[in-house]
């Protein structure tokens, strides 16, 4: 049987030189959804393997750790949504990927922090419901002219939201000629200052691509190890040694190495299909207004 293993940008550099494809959510969902192989191994979190799941039904999709789970993908339910639907019954609803498959069952449409305001800008509506990421959020506002509700209010990332624009000045200070690229997750007044603003894939692509030697990288720190390994002329630095997921560094390569020996059921990630069902229907709606 064939094995595929997908690994996030965030996670450890053993686990991410062990997979057989890394990236960021967009282009990982963008390969579950094409990927010949029959079984996938996802080194994440667990919103990201239910995408995986949703995507490919006929495959098993294994966790080296179920119990790595997305903080800010469990702090939005479909109920309050379902709920804000009612409230704002013109608004299109859309979902960030970092959702559980109930709260993208009930979406019009998910996004990527890649794609949030091309997706948001394609679509017919003028209201917009948006969860659950209120910076992600306010970037979004900040590049439409949709009216953009957030629900729920104080939904967050805790990894990128402790960021603080001081963080971004000090470094800054120690390195004057360094450019600074950040996660649009941070908050506002971080983002102010970033020179490149976008997910984790274009982050890496701004580096690559970008006539410049230093760059000052504001996201998870686990994304360093990628840069340096495919931008080998270029000197990258983290903005907080604190800059850490605990979720995403749960999965490691002795637990990844038990899960392929052993595959046991207790690490496969089901959907129930009816939900998995009216998730994809939101996930493919993505792919079409992507273009």
């Amino acid at each position: 049987m064939k094995t595929i293993i997908f690994a996030h940008n965030y996670q450890r550099p053993e686990v991410q030189d062990r997979a057989d494809y890394i990236g960021d959510s967009l282009r990982l969902c963008q390969i579950a959804k094409e990927i010949d192989c029959d079984d996938i191994v996802f080194c994440g979190v667990d919103f990201m393997a239910e995408t995986a799941a949703i995507l490919n039904p006929d495959k098993r999709v294994f966790m080296p750790e179920p119990l790595s789970q997305c903080p800010m993908a469990h702090q939005v339910t479909a109920e309050q949504i379902l709920q804000a639907r009612k409230k704002y019954p013109d608004a299109a609803v859309v979902s960030y990927v970092n959702t559980t498959a109930a709260v993208k069952a009930v979406s019009d449409t998910i996004c990527t922090s890649a794609n949030a305001s091309l997706i948001v800008n394609n679509l017919d509506e003028n209201r917009v419901i948006f969860t659950p990421d209120r910076n992600l959020g306010a970037y979004v506002r900040k590049n439409c002219e949709k009216e953009i509700i957030i629900c729920p209010e104080g939904g967050n990332c805790p990894t990128h939201h402790q960021l603080q624009a001081d963080d971004i000045l000090l470094a800054k200070a120690e390195h004057p000629s360094a450019k600074v690229a950040v996660h649009p997750e941070c908050q506002s007044e971080v983002v102010t200052l970033a020179d490149y603003v976008g997910g984790t894939d274009g982050i890496l692509n701004y580096v690559k691509d970008f006539d410049g030697k230093e760059f000052i990288i504001g996201t998870e720190n686990g994304m360093l190890h990628r840069i340096r390994k495919e931008c080998t002329s270029k000197k990258v630095y983290q903005v907080s040694k604190y800059m850490i997921c605990p979720n995403m560094k749960i999965n490691t390569l002795k637990n990844l190495e038990s899960v392929l020996k052993e595959k046991k059921k207790e690490n496969v990630i089901r959907v129930d299909p009816r939900i998995a069902e009216k998730a994809e229907k939101a996930i493919e709606c993505m792919f079409e207004l992507m273009g």
